[in-house]
């Protein structure tokens, strides 16, 4: 009842973290998915914040917008139940916008410590972390912080254009395509239990990890990844990294490093919409290059792909806390053949 009376701004008016409240899509508070901003984060189910860098790009910079440009582009998720879904996760899945990780770029040294505090602050709170990026090498410290968490190294399972496991013996450097390498080489991740989809650059040795390319997606279709991803993963804990330059610039213009051949849109969310039963303990959007984006499409798909990640969390919690069977997919298709 609290939420219904509240008009606009519930980011900053509500009180409980559950429910969702009437809002203008064109103004407000532009939290992600409207959720509410709170630096009091012990109860939440998941925690979004913002890493706004991107001095570890090797092409076209504007990452560091990413995050603003997400949730701005987030206004359309949270007004209704979401599709397929038929549910809104919020009425079950307690989520805080934790605003965005401060980032000392005039001293580049401190980064890398600097986003692993502040992951394992968040993370302490017992909540699962969603990330909105900034470059691809927060997932590097990200990643660190999530394996002291869990106390094992962890599943990958990676969507991008780039495998990101080039060779980099450099122990301070900032770079966005060689984090991977790094994070197998010290234990971050198990590369036989990894996964990369939609992989189109060569590399001359991809680590052990499971490459599901461009090109082999294309060809068997969106069931077949699933199946093979479920495969690999298995019980594993995992953790989902989406490289918004896994989608073709047709799709996805707006970021730091487009490689042609890439997924679509429909393609990308049709798999991740199949990794229900996955362990996934956290999960980063990056890459998205808002002065490169054409009409916020690429901001769009961002924040769907981070939403329907929700998605999969609300159903998981449903489970594990022993709630009535969740809602399953809503394929209308099927209901109208029959």
């Amino acid at each position: 009842m609290e939420n219904q009376q509240i008009k606009g701004d519930g980011a900053l008016k509500r009180t409980s973290l559950l429910g969702h409240t009437p809002e203008n899509t064109f103004a407000g508070a532009l939290s992600f998915a409207r959720r509410n901003y709170s630096t009091d984060i012990q109860n939440a189910d998941v925690i979004v914040s913002g890493i706004p860098l991107d001095l570890a790009t090797t092409y076209r910079p504007g990452a560091r917008l990413g995050p603003a440009a997400i949730r701005a582009a987030s206004v359309q998720v949270a007004e209704e139940a979401g599709y397929p879904w038929g549910f809104n996760p919020f009425d079950d899945l307690a989520v805080i916008d934790a605003g965005d990780c401060w980032l000392d770029v005039h001293q580049p040294a401190t980064l890398h410590a600097g986003i692993v505090a502040h992951a394992r602050r968040l993370l302490a709170a017992g909540g699962r972390m969603l990330t909105l990026g900034g470059d691809h090498y927060v997932t590097y410290p990200l990643l660190q912080a999530h394996v002291e968490k869990t106390g094992q190294a962890l599943a990958l399972i990676h969507f991008d254009a780039h495998c990101d496991t080039w060779p980099d013996d450099e122990a301070g450097s900032l770079n966005h395509g060689t984090m991977f390498y790094k994070a197998i080489k010290y234990g971050l991740i198990d590369p036989a239990h990894s996964v990369q989809v939609g992989i189109r650059t060569w590399n001359e040795d991809f680590m052990g990890v499971n490459v599901l390319d461009a090109r082999w997606v294309h060809q068997h279709g969106p069931a077949a990844v699933i199946a093979a991803i479920q495969r690999i993963v298995g019980d594993r804990p995992a953790y989902l990294t989406f490289d918004i330059d896994c989608l073709d610039p047709a799709f996805a213009p707006g970021t730091g490093t487009p490689v042609c051949g890439g997924l679509s849109t429909a393609q990308a969310l049709e798999i991740l919409r199949g990794l229900g039963g996955l362990d996934i303990v956290g999960m980063d959007v990056v890459e998205v290059s808002a002065p490169y984006d054409q009409a916020g499409i690429t901001a769009l798909a961002a924040a769907h792909i981070a939403f329907d990640m929700l998605c999969l969390w609300r159903q998981r919690k449903l489970a594990v806390t022993g709630c009535p069977a969740p809602i399953g997919l809503h394929d209308t298709h099927a209901e109208a053949a029959q």
